[in-house]
Order: C-alpha cells, then sequence, then structure tokens
C-alpha cells in the first residue's frame, strides 16, 4: 500500500487531466487535500462545463469514481476524491445550506424533529455539518434511496450529532 498523499495526489491531477485530454479539453487540473483522506481536483471553467458536470453533476460523479478506482489500482492508501468542475459542487452545497436554514429554524422555533427528503450522501454530509454548526442534532436513518436525515433540536447536553456522515 502507498502512503504517500502527495504522489497520490500528482496521480490523481495527472490522471484526470489525462481523461479531459480525451475529450480535446487540454487543461490544468488544481490537486489539493485539506486533511489527507480527501484529494480535492477542481477543474476550471471551460466550454465543456456541461458537458463534464452532467445531468445532476451525473458525469462529475462519473469522474471522481474513476479517478478513484485509479488510485485503488495502484494501491494507494489515499482513494477518495472529490471532482468539482467549474465550482459547481461548491456553489450547489451553498444553495443547499442556505434551503436548510429554513429547515434549522422550523425545528428551533417549532422544538420537534423533522424529517427531510432522502438525498444522496453528499448532500447528507453537508447538511450533517451545517445543522451541527447551527446547533442541532441529525440522524441518517434508511438505506438505499430512501436514506435521509432526522433533523433534532438539541437536548441541550451537549451531544453531537447522533450518527456522523458516511463514507460517499
Amino acid at each position: 500500500m502507498k502512503d504517500d498523499v502527495e504522489e497520490a495526489i500528482l496521480y490523481a491531477k495527472k490522471y484526470l487531466e489525462d481523461l479531459l485530454s480525451f475529450f480535446g479539453l487540454n487543461t490544468e487540473v488544481y490537486a489539493t487535500t485539506q486533511d489527507h483522506e480527501v484529494i480535492e481536483l477542481n477543474v476550471p471553467s471551460t466550454h465543456l462545463n456541461g458537458f463534464l458536470i452532467g445531468a445532476h453533476g451525473d458525469t462529475a460523479r462519473a469522474l471522481q469514481y474513476l479517478v478513484s478506482t485509479a488510485l485503488k489500482n495502484q494501491n494507494f492508501s489515499c482513494s477518495r476524491v472529490n471532482v468539482d468542475i467549474a465550482d459547481y459542487k461548491k456553489h450547489r452545497a451553498e444553495r443547499l445550506v442556505k434551503t436548510a436554514e429554513e429547515w434549522f429554524r422550523e425545528v428551533k422555533d417549532s422544538g420537534q424533529a423533522k424529517d427531510l427528503q432522502p438525498m444522496n450522501a453528499a448532500d447528507r454530509r453537508i447538511v450533517h455539518q451545517a445543522a451541527s454548526d447551527y446547533g442541532l442534532q441529525t440522524q441518517s436513518i434508511g438505506e438505499g434511496r430512501d436514506r435521509h436525515i432526522v433533523l433534532k433540536p438539541s437536548g441541550g447536553n451537549g451531544d453531537e450529532t447522533e450518527e456522523k456522515p458516511e463514507e460517499e
């Protein structure tokens, strides 16, 4: 198992740049890591944004999966990857948090738990973090496509989020 995070970052960056070149896009990918667990790959805005992002981010997720699989196949211990095309995910997360703040206020004002609609793992992770920052407790329940978050008012005993967000 290769433990060198810097080597994994360089491999992931080159792999994604090579993939993009197959689509005729020769651009530099910006690669970083905040926590030495997830490699962040940012593709700058180009004329192919819509194509690379895909419907609801499906193509970006597919690129992310390919890079992650390539890292695993090369035996890198660090194989979690986040691919963001033209800050699509960043802006989407900001919009989700803005919407979630309305849910948070509703739970705080009513004192009642609120079941949210099912959402994917990445969106659940964003809501878990935002709810924690807002002082609420959260719990993910259900399986597969039915997995969703329950927002709960803080019990006042300083408990943290009941269930940590799951890995993608």
